[in-house]
Order: C-alpha cells, then sequence, then structure tokens
C-alpha cells in the first residue's frame, strides 16, 4: 500500500509539474506577444535612393556627391542657413528685450519641433551677426518666412539674411 501511495504521489508530482511548466511557457510566450504588439520594432532602414526619392516628392533639392576616398555615395541635401543679424530696432527696455528673448527661443524650438529646423545658435562675440538657424525646408521662400516669423524679427531687434546650404543628408555633428 505504501508502495501504491507514492507511486501515485510521484505521478501526481511529474503531471502537475508539467501543468506548471506549460503555464509558464504560455505566460512568456504571452509576454513575448505583449513586447511585440507594444510597437517595440526594429527601425527599417530606408536605402538612399528611398530617402532620395521622398525627398524629391517634397520638393527638396538633392545631388549624389561620390567620396573618391571611400568610393561611397553620399546623398547631398540643400539646407536654408538664416543669419540673425542685429536690426534697426534695438531700442527695447531690459524687460521688453528679456520677453522678446524667451519668445525668440520658443519659437526656434517650436521650429525644430515641428522639423523645420535642425539646429539653431548664438554666437559667442558681440558681432553684427547674432546667430544662425538651419532650415529644413524644400525652399527659400518657407525658409525666409518661418524665419520672420521669429518675434525678434518681427519687432525690428534682428533682421535674417539666408543663403542656401548643401550638406550631406544624414550626417551628425562632431
Amino acid at each position: 500500500m505504501k508502495k501504491a501511495i507514492v507511486i501515485c504521489f510521484t505521478i501526481l508530482t511529474i503531471v502537475s509539474c508539467r501543468k506548471v511548466e506549460k503555464e509558464t511557457s504560455v505566460t512568456n510566450e504571452e509576454i513575448k506577444d505583449t513586447i511585440v504588439s507594444e510597437g517595440i520594432e526594429k527601425p527599417i532602414e530606408k536605402s538612399r535612393k528611398q530617402i532620395k526619392e521622398e525627398l524629391a516628392a517634397k520638393g527638396f533639392k538633392t545631388y549624389d556627391y561620390v567620396d573618391e576616398e571611400t568610393k561611397d555615395t553620399i546623398l547631398m541635401q540643400q539646407y536654408f542657413m538664416a543669419f540673425l543679424k542685429n536690426g534697426s530696432i534695438r531700442s527695447q527696455n531690459e524687460e521688453e528685450a528679456e520677453i522678446l528673448q524667451q519668445e525668440h527661443l520658443q519659437h526656434l524650438n517650436k521650429m525644430y519641433e515641428l522639423g523645420y529646423a535642425d539646429i539653431s545658435g548664438a554666437f559667442g562675440d558681440n558681432s553684427t551677426i547674432r546667430g544662425i538657424t538651419i532650415y529644413n525646408v524644400p525652399t527659400l521662400k518657407m525658409a525666409d518666412s518661418l524665419a520672420n516669423a521669429d518675434p525678434m524679427v518681427k519687432a525690428g531687434r534682428l533682421v535674417i539674411e539666408i543663403r542656401p546650404w548643401w550638406a550631406a543628408k544624414g550626417r551628425p555633428l562632431r
């Protein structure tokens, strides 16, 4: 009788362990499915040709440049560099100038957040050219419109000079 009880107990233990293993593996699969369904995916890499076609469809000017040393083909894109220069109306009092500065920074941040500007910054000296913004837009007209919407420009404290500028698409600053 003792043998029969031990055998039954052993069988029940083995069967219950298998059920736990199955439940655990189902739980792991559910976890995997949850992670995938929550949108954790590897970004799809686009070819240079695909990027070039997308830019052309949006009106951007591009060209291919072959690096003589590496023989790599580099996609060049036209951007627009806005030089922010001293304007003729710089008579605002300190409080007005500070408010304009805050609005100016908010404008530049908005341009960056909307994808219209890739980089902005002030120069570290006291020259007539106060800073730059690089606009990532297809036309000079659009860059000019966005730059002139800056509160500092509207107030006459800054004026804008915009120049077309070519750079390798996707290359980071160092």
